[in-house]
This record gives C-alpha cells, structure tokens and sequence, in this order.
C-alpha cells in the first residue's frame, strides 16, 4: 500500500491516516492544501496520506491492509494517537476501520462519507455499526449540497451537534477544503 508520510515539525505521538475519495490519489491532499492547513495550525500531528484505492474495498481488503501495511508499523514507531480523516469512500473505509479496531482509534473525522447504499429501511447499513459506544469520537462534516448529504444527515442525528458541521457546497475538493478547516478546530482543540 503506497503512503505519503509528513512528519510534523515539532515531536509527538499523534499520527493522522487520510483516506481519499475515489478516484483520488494520496497526492490530492498535499495539492488541495489539507496538509498545509494542518501544518498552519503547528499541531503535533503526523500524516499518512494512503492510496486506499477503490479496488482494496472492493476486494475487502482495505481494513486488514491499513493495519498490516500502515497503521501497525506506524504504531511500532511511537505512534499511540490515530485519528482517521476519510472522505467519501474514504470515510466509509474509516468506519470500517474503526468498526474493527476502535480501540486503535481516538478520532475519526468524515468528509461527506460515502456511507453505502440505502437498506429496506431507507438507511445505509453501515450506520448500523455507528451505534457501538466502543467507537471514537467521530466528526463529520459535509456539504449542504452533497449527492450523500442525505446519509450524512442521518449520521448527524446520532452525534453530538458540536461535532457535525455542514458548509455551501458539493461533493467536491472545495466544499472539503472548507470543512477540513473547520474539523481542524474542532477535533484538534486542546
């Protein structure tokens, strides 16, 4: 599993995986900026932008290789805080992450996540699994006019109004930019 790896200037322990929507690249977060607004902000927090491409959830082998291949040797580095930024598919591999390690977790941060198709119950069957209180503190974010705000609004209604945060916008780099500034100050607040 290919990664960008980008050390904080200053120590810590705290470790940032980003997952990408589909179709994007782990580049795309260095080129729309997410890494620099983080760096802005001189937080103590590594990054590791992974290439979770579309065919590692479709063969379901996103979770096992992000703890084989990422988080497991991240974690025998030092790295004893991991939070998870995941947008679109990005978020649902997130949640499936959390789902299976939560205890590895301390945050997840959702940017407009792809939650799966809706079930028999007009629900997306992985909001189902978001009920476990063994899960981290989770974040979302999304836009106002996102093709999946509908889900999104599903999964706000079982979080923490403070930490759900909705802009103008799309299912799209801008829209994200925005948002990811915002989860900055809320996830990261000391």
């Amino acid at each position: 599993m290919r990664v960008i790896f980008d050390r904080a200037p200053q120590p810590g322990a705290a470790l940032l995986v980003m997952l990408p929507a589909a179709k994007a690249r782990p580049e795309d977060f260095i080129e729309h900026g997410f890494i620099a607004e983080l760096r802005s902000r001189a937080l103590p927090v590594d990054v590791a932008a992974v290439d979770a491409h579309a065919d590692l959830y479709l063969e379901d082998n996103l979770v096992d290789r992000l703890e084989t291949d990422v988080i497991q040797p991240l974690r025998a580095k030092g790295h004893v805080q991991i939070g998870l930024l995941g947008i679109s598919l990005g978020g649902m591999g997130s949640i499936a992450y959390a789902c299976r390690h939560g205890a590895a977790v301390s945050k997840l941060i959702l940017l407009a996540p792809f939650l799966g198709v809706r079930g028999a119950n007009g629900e997306p069957e992985l909001l189902g699994a978001l009920s476990d209180e063994a899960l981290p503190e989770i974040f979302l974010g999304y836009g106002t006019r996102d093709r999946y705000a509908r889900t999104s609004e599903l999964l706000a209604q079982r979080l923490p109004a403070a930490r759900v945060s909705t802009v103008a916008g799309g299912h799209d780099w801008p829209t994200w930019i925005k948002l990811w500034k915002i989860m900055l100050v809320q996830a990261f607040a000391k």
